[in-house]
């Protein structure tokens, strides 16, 4: 006896008995109902935004992480470009060498964004070309004040309606949770992807043995740092280093749960997937987004992170998780993190 699949139905046919084509009519016609259903709910979602963040001094004797939280960016800066719907703004700003780049960027690049004349219409546009804006002005901003030099990786993550646009320039990270599974929303600018590597080479850079950009930096997107040689330069073809982000811009549905936010001492001592199956954890717990983000930096320090620690969290709805079941890969992996890491980009590449 054969089994036979109609719309997301089966029907059993077999042993010379003809099935009742009435009964498999009627049950094509409620699989597709039930689709139509399901792509309604999903068209009808409306993410209920809750944002919390924390941050930690670490191991290190200095502070340069920060990081802002804007629940409506036009507001904020006294736009009227929107009528009704905010764009909310989330961002962490990783500074090395230097608190200056941090908190210029975390001060200007909002601003800037709002003040583009694009913005919102071509928001992808108006973020990356804000970026390299923000960039350039903190490179004269240094010619005038030269004890703020020093960089910063970047990454914003912005919501307008149902629409989420992660910008990422360095190796901070952004992961959302989509059912419990998690889904990278940004890759980690590093010497050591063959991607960037490449980039950097054709631009007159190198890569020394130990994985440092022009034996200096370890990260091969960041803004400011124009301070060091051979990094940057003005004009179209730039340096080695850039400050142009890469995008990635989804569809929010009632499937996506929240979005963490990291800086890299975060990502030092947890895997994307252990972070937000903590998350859902703590959010099942207590549902309260800026606590959870409290334990994740907690949770930073006892597995022996070194780093300055700072997490932003974005949650889509004003429920906590449900409890699902995650599979998970059956074959052990006999791989290091850093050797997934190098794979994922050499196959991005």
């Amino acid at each position: 006896m054969g089994l036979h699949c109609i719309g997301n139905g089966f029907y059993k046919q077999g042993n010379g008995k003809s099935s009742n084509l009435l009964e498999v009519a009627q049950l094509e016609s409620i699989c597709e109902d039930r689709v139509v259903v399901d792509r309604q709910t999903q068209l009808n979602f409306v993410p209920v935004l809750r944002s919390g963040e924390w941050s930690d001094i670490g191991g290190r004797s200095h502070m340069e992480d920060t990081h802002i939280c804007i629940n409506d960016l036009a507001e904020k800066f006294g736009s009227n470009v929107l009528d009704k719907e905010a764009v909310s703004f989330y961002g962490v700003f990783d500074g090395h060498g230097g608190k200056g780049a941090a908190q210029f960027a975390r001060d200007h690049l909002p601003r800037v964004i709002v003040e583009d004349a694009d913005f919102p219409l071509e928001l992808e546009k108006v973020v990356t070309r804000s970026f390299m804006e923000t960039d350039a002005a903190f490179a004269r901003t240094c010619s005038l004040e030269s004890s703020l030099s020093s960089g910063t990786t970047v990454l914003t993550a912005m919501i307008f309606g149902r629409s989420l646009l992660v910008a990422n320039a360095g190796d901070c990270r952004a992961v959302l949770s989509r059912n419990g599974r998690a889904a990278e929303m940004s890759s980690d600018h590093r010497p050591s992807c063959i991607k960037e590597r490449t980039r950097v080479e054709s631009l007159g850079g190198y890569v020394d043995d130990e994985d440092y950009l022009n034996g200096q930096l370890g990260v091969t997107r960041a803004l400011g740092d124009w301070h060091l040689e051979g990094m940057k330069e003005m004009g179209d073809k730039g340096g080695p280093l850039s400050a142009e982000p890469e995008l990635k811009l989804i569809t929010l549905t009632k499937d996506d749960e929240f979005l963490i936010i990291g800086s890299d001492g975060i990502w030092d001592v947890f895997r994307s997937q252990n972070a937000v199956d903590f998350a859902r954890r703590r959010l099942q717990e207590h549902n309260n987004v800026k606590l959870c983000c409290k334990q994740i930096v907690e949770e930073a320090t006892k597995r022996g992170a070194t780093d300055n620690l700072t997490v932003v969290m974005v949650s889509f709805h004003s429920e906590p998780p449900q409890h699902v079941v995650v599979e998970r890969p059956r074959v052990r992996r006999s791989i290091s993190a850093e050797g997934l890491h190098n794979l994922k980009c050499i196959l991005e590449g």
